[in-house]
């Protein structure tokens, strides 16, 4: 199927997409402020940027959380696995170094001895969702 949008208007559209702040990880944000945790945000502990910028870094605890979108980060749920149809040689490898590049960053992280945890979007679509998540949250800090 053609891309029904000119290559101008594609380009207005995806350039609105955030990378940071989103909705889901201002409700991460929420609930852990919320609990009482403090946090540095974007990847920043000890004045030096960190691999893979973390969406919130907890320096003290050495424990940092992303906040990933499901189709941007190939997540193995419905939303993440949604290739799409127009242009997809360029979706595919996209997608494909994003992933890889998430794991080299995660293993840096890890060997630099931060604990990781990753908090999928899909995560927030139900009322439910959010309690085991806060919960999931408090036990990765805890």
């Amino acid at each position: 199927m053609a891309d029904k949008l000119t290559p101008e208007q594609r380009s207005a559209n995806m350039s609105r997409i955030r990378g940071k702040n989103t909705q889901p990880e201002l409700l991460v944000r929420r609930l852990l402020h919320a609990r009482g945790y403090r946090f540095r945000l974007h990847g920043s502990a000890a004045g030096r940027k960190l691999p893979g910028k973390p969406d919130l870094v907890f320096a003290g605890r050495r424990k940092v959380i992303f906040v990933n979108g499901c189709f941007w980060h190939s997540h193995d749920c419905r939303a993440g696995q949604h290739a799409p149809k127009s242009n997809a040689d360029f979706w595919s490898a996209k997608r494909a170094r994003t992933a890889s590049r998430d794991a080299a960053q995660r293993e840096q992280l890890q060997q630099a001895g931060w604990t990781v945890l990753t908090v999928w979007e899909c995560e927030f679509k139900k009322t439910s969702d959010l309690q085991e998540l806060e919960e999931r949250l408090v036990g990765f800090l805890g």
